[in-house]
C-alpha cells in the first residue's frame, strides 16, 4: 500500500492554507485510488501516520524535506517514502524512460528545483508553498505524478532495476533528514582548542591569525616583497614571478615543483587558509548548536546520483577538526568505509572475473601486484584511477596497457563507456541513472570540425571536447553506480539499525550521522557497538547483492569503534 500526501486547500488535496489540513490518500502500486481521500489537522498529521505505520505503507510525497523533519520533531519515524520530486528527475531524464508520458511531458512544477536545492532556509510543513510564491505547487498533484512514473517504470526494458534506484534514492532522502535531525556530535571547546594550536589565538575581526602572520612575514621576506598577497591569486602570481619563480597559477601542485624558500611557509599558509575559510571560528559560530553539527545533505546533487552538501561543508571536513568529533558519555561510533569501492563496482558491473578473482579476501591494489599485472599496490592505484578517470599520460597512462592485459573486460567496459561519450551519446549506471547529453556548444563545436575546410585549430578543439566529454561518461557509470551501492547500503544500515532499538525514539537508539561517499558514520551506545559493527558488515555485503546478486565481487568494509573520528584512521 502506499498513501499520498498533500497539503489542503479549499477541498483539493493540493497547495498549502493557513489551518495546514493534510491530505491522505490510499494508493496501490500503479497509483490507483484505494479509497477517498481523507484529510487530517496539522495536529493530527504525525498521529495519523502513527497509525498507518502499522502497516508499512510507502509514504509519497513531493519532497521528503518538506514532509519528515516535523514528524522527526514529533518522535515519529517512517519506514519507507518515495520522494516524487527526486524520482522525476531520475524518470525525466533516463534513457530507459524516454518514451514515457512523463519524459515527453512539458515542464512543470516537478521539474522546478526542489525543496533539496534550497537549504539553508527554515521552512517547515506548514509554512510552504502559497506562502512562498509557489504557486506551481497548486498544480503539483502527487497523486497524478506517481501514476505517471510508475507507468513510466512499467514501460521501461528493465522496471525491477529502475524500481530499486527510485527505492534507493527515496530511503537516502529519509536518511539525510535524519541525520541532520539527530545531529554530529560535535564539541565546540575542543574545536577552538585544535584552531588554537594550529593557528594561535582567535584574532580580532579582519586580522590574520597569529600563526599565518608569521608565516605571511616570512614569504615576505623569502620573496623580498613587503607587499605579497598569499591572499590573492592574481597578485601572488605577480611576486612570485618577480622572485623567479615562473608559474601560471597558485594550484599548490604547481607551486609544489618549485625549489625555493617561499615555497614551503606559502604552501603552509595556504593549507591554514583554507582550514580558517572553511572550518574556523566563524563555521563553529554557525554551525555548531547545542552540542551538534548538523550536516545538510542535499541527495542527488551532483549529476551522477552523489550527494551533495549544502552549507558547513559536510562532504569536506579536513582531519584538522575531526577530534572535535566526540561521542556523547556512554556512546562510541562505529565508522565504515567501503575498501577501493569504485574499482570493485567497475568489476561487477563488467563481469571481470579475473579482477574479482584479485580482490578476493584481500585488498584489491595488492592482489592486482599479486596477480603480475603491476609492479607496486600505487602503481595498481594509480592505473585503475587512470581507467576509471581517463587518465592517459604518466603513471597511469602507463599502466593501463598492463592492466588492459590482465583485466580486459574491465578496461573494455569504460573504454566503451568512454566511447560513447565521445559520440555524443549518454550512458547509464548500473540501476539506470543517465547522464546528461553534451551542450549544444559541445554538439556545434563537433558539427563545425567535420565541415570540409575545418581548420586544424578547430579540429584540435573538437577532439579535446570529445575525449573530456569521455572522461566523463567513463566516469559517469562507475561513479554513479558506486553511489547507488552507497544508497543500498545506508538504506539497509538503517533497517537494521531500528531494529536495535524498535521501542526508542531516533536519538536514543544506534542511528546514522555522517556520510561521505564511501564512509558512514554510526552513533550508538557503548553496549551495542560491536553489535552495530556486524550490521554495518552485513548491510555492506546486502548492498552488493541487491545490485548485482551473485556475482563474485566482495564489497569489503574496514570498521572502527572509535570514541573520536580522528582515531578511525591512522
Amino acid at each position: 500500500m502506499h498513501i499520498a500526501v498533500s497539503a489542503h486547500t479549499g477541498g483539493a488535496a493540493l497547495g498549502a492554507d493557513a489551518d495546514g489540513a493534510v491530505t491522505l490518500t490510499e494508493l496501490d502500486e500503479a497509483g490507483r485510488l484505494l479509497g477517498p481521500p481523507f484529510t487530517v489537522s496539522r495536529d493530527d498529521f504525525p498521529q495519523a501516520v502513527v497509525q498507518r505505520e502499522k502497516h508499512s505503507p510507502r509514504w509519497v510525497w513531493d519532497d521528503t524535506r518538506r514532509w519528515y523533519p516535523v514528524l522527526l520533531e514529533a518522535e515519529v519515524e517512517v519506514e519507507r517514502c518515495v520522494d516524487l520530486r527526486l524520482c522525476h528527475t531520475i524518470l525525466r531524464n533516463a534513457a530507459a524512460t524516454a518514451e514515457s508520458e512523463l519524459a515527453r511531458a512539458a515542464p512543470s512544477s516537478w521539474d522546478a528545483p526542489s525543496a533539496w536545492a534550497e537549504q539553508g532556509e527554515t521552512d517547515t510543513l506548514f509554512d510552504l508553498g502559497l506562502q512562498r510564491g509557489h504557486d506551481d505547487e497548486a498544480q503539483a498533484d502527487p497523486v497524478e505524478e506517481f501514476r505517471l512514473q510508475r507507468a513510466a517504470v512499467a514501460g521501461s526494458a528493465d522496471p525491477n532495476r529502475l524500481s530499486l534506484l527510485l527505492a534507493a534514492e527515496s530511503a537516502g532522502s529519509l536518511v539525510a533528514i535524519e541525520m541532520q535531525f539527530a545531529g554530529l556530535p560535535w564539541d565546540a571547546s575542543r574545536h577552538n582548542e585544535l584552531l588554537v594550536e594550529l593557528l594561535g589565538e582567535r584574532p580580532p575581526l579582519g586580522q590574520r591569525p597569529a600563526r599565518m602572520h608569521e608565516l605571511l612575514l616570512e614569504i615576505r621576506a623569502a620573496l623580498d616583497d613587503p607587499a605579497a598577497n598569499p591572499d590573492s591569486p592574481v597578485e601572488l602570481v605577480k611576486s612570485l614571478r618577480r622572485a623567479g619563480i615562473d608559474v601560471s597559477s597558485t594550484n599548490r601542485w604547481e607551486l609544489a615543483r618549485h625549489e625555493h624558500p617561499a615555497i614551503e611557509p606559502l604552501l603552509t599558509y595556504k593549507k591554514l587558509s583554507r582550514l580558517l575559510t572553511a572550518n574556523g571560528w566563524n563555521w563553529i559560530d554557525t554551525w555548531v548548536d547545542g552540542g551538534r553539527f548538523r550536516p545538510v545533505y542535499v541527495p542527488g546533487g551532483v549529476v551522477t546520483g552523489r550527494w551533495a552538501a549544502d552549507g558547513g561543508g559536510a562532504l569536506q571536513l579536513p582531519h584538522q577538526v575531526r577530534g572535535a568529533v566526540i561521542a556523547d558519555p556512554g556512546w562510541t561510533f562505529v565508522v565504515a568505509d567501503a575498501a577501493q569501492l569504485e574499482p570493485r563496482i567497475l568489476t561487477a558491473m563488467s563481469g571481470d572475473r579475473a579482477m574479482a578473482a584479485a580482490g578476493r579476501d584481500r585488498d584489491l591494489y595488492d592482489g592486482i601486484v599479486a596477480s603480475g599485472a603491476v609492479d607496486t599496490r600505487a602503481h595498481a592505484k594509480v592505473g585503475m584511477l587512470g581507467a576509471m578517470y581517463g587518465g592517459t599520460t604518466g603513471e597511469s597512462g602507463r599502466m593501463l596497457p598492463r592492466l588492459a592485459r590482465a583485466y580486459p573486460d574491465a578496461i573494455r567496459f569504460v573504454e566503451e563507456a568512454a566511447r560513447l561519450g565521445e559520440s555524443g551519446a549518454v550512458v547509464s549506471t548500473h540501476l539506470g541513472r543517465t547522464s546528461p547529453r553534451p551542450s549544444g556548444e559541445w554538439l556545434e563545436l563537433q558539427d563545425d570540425a567535420r565541415q570540409e575546410g575545418a581548420s586544424e585549430v578547430l579540429r584540435t578543439r573538437a577532439k579535446t571536447a570529445r575525449r573530456s566529454w569521455g572522461r566523463f561518461t567513463r566516469n559517469f557509470v562507475v561513479q554513479g553506480t558506486a553511489a547507488e551501492w552507497a544508497l543500498a547500503w545506508m538504506a539497509g544500515l538503517r533497517r537494521r539499525l531500528a531494529l536495535l532499538g524498535p521501542e526508542l525514539p531516533l536519538r536514543e537508539r544506534p542511528h546514522l550521522v555522517f556520510f561521505l561517499h564511501d564512509e558512514i558514520v554510526v552513533h550508538t551506545p557503548v553496549g551495542l557497538a560491536d553489535a552495530v559493527a556486524a550490521e554495518v558488515r552485513t548491510a555492506a555485503d546486502e548492498a552488493g547483492t541487491i545490485l548485482f546478486g551473485a556475482v563474485p565481487v566482495q564489497f569489503p568494509v574496514s570498521v572502527a569503534i572509535v570514541d573520536s573520528y580522528d582515531k578511525a584512521k591512522g
